[in-house]
């Protein structure tokens, strides 16, 4: 979809100066933007970080968990960012899985396509309203919001902030091309399931909403591993593979790529909190269907695929188990091919 290549990087909760240096870094080399994930904390923080030491590159949370706080709070996260950043924020949004909501954090999950609508639809509303007077009452299935002591904020920098859904399989993926401004890919997602099975999904979405292809970003996130020593790269894939492969409700994802009986074994490990401890598990075959594994020449030709049907792509190491000198010697393989 693409005409030119439009990469995005990523950054992490690292003290203020190496977030500064990664994000300047990033802008010099022209990539798009920079995603901040959520694993635990929320990824505001980095990307604020960056907002002060750039001033082209977009900023986006990769993802934001749309359960584990209000939709008011990441709506008013969304306008500071945008204010911070001079209007180059995207709130990137996904429902994340069962345990993390209830388990971790101790917010309701419910149904996550129904519950994600019903965030996004929130969080648009306080965006467009929150400076009008005109915020009333919301009554949800899965929130009620009283508005009528709320103060109105001065106007957003924009009123229509971009808003991108992540989703692994297909009723989440659905839901981002119905009503959201771009769809983000997950980085477990294998190339064949990237730019095959997700479009029909994505197709499907907008042809509910009477819209076109071009009304979204496709955004295409995938894990790769270049390095000369094949071996080495498939053995560094591992750990990546078996913290997502364990994770209990993605395991129909694996399973439909033939890996339902490893997947069920990967579990064990992470329900008891040790995922290294049956990375071993992982074979060959399935680190590098879910891993871009490989030489730089066969690690380029494989990504390339993906420009059929991407319009923007971010590429990350498998970072799971490495050490910082190992995430960093791919940090600059995956920039000296493909960004220069």
């Amino acid at each position: 979809m693409a005409n030119k290549p439009r990469y995005w990087g990523t950054l992490s909760p690292l003290p203020a100066q190496v977030i500064t240096a990664q994000a300047q870094q990033f802008e010099s080399m022209g990539l798009e933007g920079v995603f901040a994930p959520q694993v635990y904390g929320p990824p505001f923080i980095p990307l604020a970080v960056a907002a002060g030491a750039t001033t082209r590159l977009k900023l986006a949370s990769g993802i934001a968990l749309a359960f584990a706080r209000s939709p008011f709070e990441t709506a008013v996260a969304a306008m500071d960012m945008d204010t911070v950043s001079n209007g180059r924020f995207v709130l990137g949004l996904g429902s994340s899985v069962r345990s993390w909501s209830e388990g971790f954090f101790g917010m309701p999950y419910g149904k996550p396509v129904e519950h994600l609508r019903e965030v996004i639809e929130i969080v648009r509303l306080v965006i467009q309203k929150s400076h009008t007077g005109e915020l009333g009452r919301y009554d949800g299935k899965y929130h009620q919001l009283d508005f009528s002591e709320f103060q109105p904020l001065r106007a957003p920098v924009r009123t229509d902030l971009p808003i991108w859904v992540a989703g692994l399989r297909q009723p989440i993926l659905k839901l981002g091309a119905e009503v959201a401004d771009g769809v983000i890919g997950h980085p477990i997602w294998s190339i064949e399931w990237a730019t095959t099975k997700v479009i029909d999904d994505i197709s499907a979405g907008l042809a509910k909403a009477g819209r076109k292809r071009s009304d979204i970003e496709f955004n295409v996130w995938l894990f790769v591993a270049p390095n000369n020593d094949r071996k080495q790269a498939i053995e560094d894939a591992k750990a990546t593979v078996a913290f997502y492969a364990g994770v209990e409700q993605y395991e129909a994802y694996f399973a439909a790529h033939g890996f339902g009986k490893e997947a069920r074994l990967l579990q064990e490990g992470v329900k008891r909190g040790d995922y290294l401890g049956v990375k071993h598990l992982v074979p060959d075959e399935m680190a590098q269907t879910f891993v871009v594994c490989g030489t730089p020449d066969e690690v380029k030709a494989r990504v390339a695929k993906v420009w059929e049907v991407a319009d923007s792509a971010c590429l990350n190491p498998p970072i799971y188990a490495l050490e910082p000198e190992q995430v960093m010697a791919y940090g600059m393989a995956i920039a000296q091919l493909f960004y220069t």
